[in-house]
């Protein structure tokens, strides 16, 4: 009698080298295993999706942005920004100044309770990252940066 196919006795790891595209499926793997989860615990935890969350990341980093900056910097698209902008200046993480070199835009800074709010989530994905790193030596990790930064470099000068 032939063996029955179930979940338990199939190695569905043999995706990741039968793939024609096994570079962007690999990655794509890896940037949902290591996001998709904390976005969940922001969402319970915090109420924000994540749109929200990347307003305060990147405004935590940078003196001031807008919101097309924002989009442009995360690869979300102007909407969501933009329905994030309106909520997080509503609940008091962002403060917005028009912008004097144009005054369509309007430059956007976390505020201090945006700034507390973001030190408490990026522990989040701190520990998440530490979790899937962990398979890792130091020098392998040290590599997979410098290759990651090559990338993302490269892939920056096209969008940005």
């Amino acid at each position: 009698m032939p063996e029955k196919h179930t979940a338990e006795n199939r190695d569905l790891t043999v995706i990741f080298d039968r793939i024609e595209v096994r570079g962007t499926y690999r990655i794509s793997f890896l940037a949902n295993s290591l996001v998709l989860p904390v976005y969940d615990e922001i969402k319970r935890n915090f109420g924000l999706n994540r749109g929200e969350y990347l307003l305060l990341l990147c405004l935590a980093h940078l003196p001031q942005l807008t919101a097309q900056d924002v989009a442009n910097m995360t690869g979300r698209p102007r909407n969501s920004i933009s329905r994030a902008v309106h909520r997080m200046l509503s609940v008091g993480y962002l403060d917005r100044t028009p912008d004097p070199d144009d005054g369509r835009q309007a430059m956007l800074k976390i505020t201090r309770r945006g700034r507390e709010l973001h030190e408490r989530i990026i522990k989040l994905f701190i520990a998440r990252e530490n979790e899937i790193l962990a398979a890792l030596s130091e020098e392998e990790s040290a590599c997979l940066d410098r290759i990651l930064q090559k990338l993302v470099l490269h892939t920056s000068r096209e969008a940005l």
